[in-house]
């Protein structure tokens, strides 16, 4: 009994050792000239297939001409992705900076 708990720790903590924030960058136009930000949270279901909500990177810049789009998943989205993963719904992070 004590031998499958330690097994059962092992792969809980590489499970979260092993899981990893990424990010990608989109530059729009010169990019982003100051530091105001607008952050939604994109949500997938069918681990990462269809999108459930629509983030509109063009309406979060709000008509800025420069503005660059990260989408990335932190460390935040892989916690809540660890209580919804079970239902197979996942979630990214998109920022927007103008």
């Amino acid at each position: 009994m004590k031998k499958v708990l330690y097994t059962i720790s092992i792969l809980f903590i590489m499970t979260f050792a092993m899981s990893s924030c990424w990010g990608i960058k989109h530059t729009v136009g010169e990019g982003a000239r100051g530091s105001n930000e607008v952050v939604e949270r994109q949500w997938y279901v069918l681990f990462g297939l269809i999108p459930l909500n629509n983030v509109n990177t063009s309406s979060m810049a709000n008509g800025a001409e420069d503005y660059t789009i990260e989408y990335k998943q932190t460390f935040v989205d892989i916690i809540i992705g660890g209580f919804t993963g079970g239902i197979s719904i996942f979630p990214r992070t998109v920022t927007v900076t103008k």
